[in-house]
């Protein structure tokens, strides 16, 4: 026989306090976030159209350097050295998801490892060479920092912060 406990309801409600609304400053944050790796990505893709003449600029500078490399040495360094590229590449930008994910959600700690990383990729692109790519990920970069510290921003994550 199976009886049915009724158990006394408590006029509490133990629902969690309903999220913030999301300011349209932290949605701008958040595209401008996924389009840099994207833009990154497809960047770091194009580089196998210029695989020919990478390996030829290898073989120019190993000739006028004396070095003792073959052609077939210099070709498989190229192959490893842009396939290691695109992995790294790929996991950054895997990470970055990652990060403007949780931001959207309100994480502050994500809001601040998404800045580091854009100081770091402008940073990279003041110092080297970078391509026109290069230079509209980390314009979208800088854009989402600034769109993630706006008055809206930080009463979203100040809000988020203080829900149980």
């Amino acid at each position: 026989m199976t009886e049915s406990l009724n158990y006394p309801q408590s006029s509490a409600s133990t629902d969690p306090a309903p999220a913030p609304p999301r300011p349209g400053t932290v949605e701008g944050a958040f595209w401008a976030f996924i389009a840099a790796p994207v833009i990154g990505l497809i960047g770091g893709l194009l580089i196998f159209g210029n695989r020919d003449k990478i390996a030829a600029t290898m073989r120019d500078t190993n000739r006028q350097r004396g070095g003792n490399l073959t052609d077939a040495q210099i070709d498989q360094a190229v192959n490893v050295t842009m396939i290691v590229a695109v992995v790294i590449a790929v996991v950054i930008a895997g990470l970055y998801l990652l990060f403007a994910f949780k931001l959207r959600a309100g994480r502050n700690w994500a809001r601040i490892v998404l800045t580091v990383l854009a100081a770091l990729q402008l940073l990279s692109v003041v110092t080297g060479q970078s391509t026109v790519g290069g230079y509209v990920a980390v314009l979208a970069a800088v854009i989402g920092v600034v769109l993630s510290f706006t008055g809206p921003s930080n009463a979203y994550f100040a809000a988020v912060k203080g829900r149980p």
